[in-house]
């Protein structure tokens, strides 16, 4: 490794360019890109059968996805004809400012920040209505949903930020690989954004 190279860290996060974009704007690709960073390393022939696809078509959309280094090949781990496919060290980010300026840009960021928004709440919608009872008690108790509204300048709101995403990011250097008994994959979000200033409408009408 030369010496200005450096191990990427979970904290490190890619801006996603137009060509990523487009790549994430496709429903299964996008499936395929969570399972790999879920679940760990997989063959077109496992995602298929998890998804319910042939092989043929997981194995056209991985290769999509590995054309913009979304994903990239596992090295030496080939069995026979089959390659083993993981999603990079480190988190994505969907950026406006990345592609302000270009219709085709900004088109390709909406329609993948809307594919993936969606199958976020898809996720949390099948586990809180129809999943959450059939967990153990130990399990059910750790799941919580939680909105808050609070009043702050747009500096507090980044350091709270700040706050947040550094817990994850700790939490994902300490137990991003942990393995054995007990041991589940857990989603953890953090949604952060302004809400509309209804107030200001009611003032202004009055």
């Amino acid at each position: 490794m030369a010496e200005n190279e450096k191990t990427p860290t979970a904290a490190e996060r890619r801006v996603l360019d137009i060509g990523a974009l487009r790549a994430l704007s496709h429903p299964l690709r996008v499936q395929i890109f969570d399972i790999l960073a879920q679940e760990g390393p997989q063959t077109a022939s496992t995602l298929a059968e998890m998804l319910g696809e042939s092989s043929g078509a997981t194995s056209y959309h991985l290769r999509s996805l590995a054309s913009h280094d979304l994903i990239r090949e596992v090295e030496g781990a080939r069995s026979g004809r089959e390659r083993w496919w993981e999603r990079p060290v480190g988190g994505v980010v969907y950026d406006s400012r990345a592609v302000q300026g270009s219709p085709a840009g900004e088109a390709a960021l909406q329609v993948a920040v809307a594919e993936a928004l969606r199958r976020r709440h898809e996720e949390l919608m099948e586990f809180f209505t129809s999943r959450i009872d059939k967990e153990t008690t130990e399990w059910a108790d750790t799941s919580k949903s939680m909105t808050t509204g609070i009043s702050m300048t747009a500096a507090q709101t980044v350091e709270l930020s700040e706050k947040i995403e550094a817990l994850m990011d700790e939490a994902t250097e300490k137990y991003g690989n942990q393995k054995g008994a007990g041991v589940r994959r857990v989603s953890v979000r953090a949604d952060i954004f302004p809400l509309k200033n209804l107030t200001t409408k009611k003032e202004s009408a009055s």
